[in-house]
Order: structure tokens, then sequence, then C-alpha cells
């Protein structure tokens, strides 16, 4: 599925001021699914009011994809996903796409525990030199056992 902004909404901090990339105006999102009441933008702009973002409509492995209008240039990349439920591991895998190139290069591939007693919250920021990034590519595994559970994403961030 694609998806395309097409309007700013209002937002009581802008992203710009904390030195975030403005994503509404400078890409295009693909995702894979989306729940209708947390759609993919919750997790990309200001607009989350539970903190919840983006939810997946399916269980299972889900891509959440930024395409740039023009090659960006990415220093910081923020990542925040907050899990509800069930105990498990999950696996992220993130990937960048260079203007010109048709390969995309791994950033990082990670696994965490989720548990209702250790922990539903992973904090990612990472310092990165990435140039004329023409997309970047977010893999979700929300539990590499297997079993049924639903990827989601509280917060990305890019600067």
């Amino acid at each position: 599925m694609r998806k395309k902004m097409t309007h700013q909404q209002t937002r009581t901090t802008s992203p710009l001021r904390q030195g975030w990339l403005d994503l509404e105006q400078l890409a295009q999102v693909e995702v894979s699914s989306e729940e209708q009441a947390h759609p993919v933008e919750r997790a990309l702009t200001d607009t989350a009011v539970d903190g919840e973002g983006w939810l997946a409509a399916q269980p299972g492995e889900q891509t959440i994809r930024l395409v740039f209008d023009a090659p960006q240039r990415v220093s910081r990349i923020r990542l925040l996903f907050r899990v509800r439920g069930q105990e498990r591991t999950q696996e992220f895998l993130l990937r960048w796409q260079c203007a010109g190139d048709e390969a995309y290069r791994q950033i990082i591939r990670q696994q965490y525990n989720f548990s209702p007693q250790h922990g539903t919250e992973e904090l990612e920021d990472y310092a990165v030199e990435l140039i004329g990034v023409k997309a970047l590519e977010l893999s979700i595994i929300p539990d590499i056992s297997g079993r049924k559970a639903y990827a989601s994403l509280a917060q990305l961030r890019l600067g």
C-alpha cells in the first residue's frame, strides 16, 4: 500500500524546531498494513495523542518505508517501540537506499525482549552519517517465535 500525505496538520511543537526532518513534507510513506485507529502518520508526526503511534492491522512481519522526494542527509535516527500484551522477542531491521543505487544497505538489525513484568518499551537512538538517502525501510518481526503478534511503532524520527 502506498500512502501520500496531502495536507499539513497543526502541531503544538514543530519537528523542525526539535532538529527532526519534517517527514510529512519530505517523503511518501509505504506501509504493509495499519490499524484504522492507529495510522502510520501517528508514529511519524506529532499527531499521536495516546502515545501508541502506528499499529499493524495484521499479525506478522510488517514494513514501513519512507521514500524521499529528494535525497536527504540523515545524521540521527530515533525509534520508540511500545508493546502491550504477550511476552515476546521482537526483531527489527533498519535499511537505507542511496540515490542512484537500487540496493538497500543495512543500518542495524536488533532483537529485544518485551514482557509485562520487565519492560514494554524500547528506545533506540542512533547517530549515523547517511548522505543521499533516497529511502529508509523499517521491517518489524513482532515475535520471532512465529506466534501471532502485531507490530507497532510509537515513534520514528530522523534528524
